[in-house]
């Protein structure tokens, strides 16, 4: 890592300091992290789920960009200003009924672009529900 020590309080923190009320509004809780990824924890919600308790697509794009930014501050120590570029993603089944564990892991870092893979999975069941692979402008 390129800075000072990450610790689970203080990626708490950046959730509330650094981004939007809706983003907010998700309730994420950081869950586990290490060298190179950032676990958070997004709880079932009836203000997140479509019509039969499904989370929303919407909610799990947001969890998984908020998680890679999150896992970037862990790679650098700091935030650094960085803005998303490209997300690709996969929903492969609904999820309902459950929190949801998102997974963002940095898969390589340069000057100028950061790249990155996510995996959102039932916390219960642990099945593997959205993937996506993501890009960031690094400022």
């Amino acid at each position: 890592m390129n800075g000072t020590p990450v610790s689970s309080e203080s990626l708490q923190l950046a959730l509330a300091e650094l981004f939007a009320p809706w983003v907010q509004a998700l309730n994420l809780q950081v869950e586990h992290f290490d060298a190179d990824s950032v676990t958070l924890r997004l709880p079932q919600s009836d203000q997140l789920s479509r019509v039969g308790g499904m989370l929303c697509g919407q909610a799990m794009m947001a969890a998984a960009d908020t998680a890679m930014v999150l896992a970037l501050i862990r790679h650098f120590g700091q935030f650094r200003p960085c803005s998303t570029v490209q997300m690709s993603s996969s929903f492969m089944k609904p999820l309902s009924g459950q929190d949801a564990l998102v997974t963002a892991r940095v898969l390589r870092v340069g000057k100028a672009m950061a790249f990155g893979e996510i995996d959102l999975l039932g916390a219960d069941d642990g099945k593997s529900v959205f993937r996506a692979s993501t890009t960031y402008a690094l400022m």
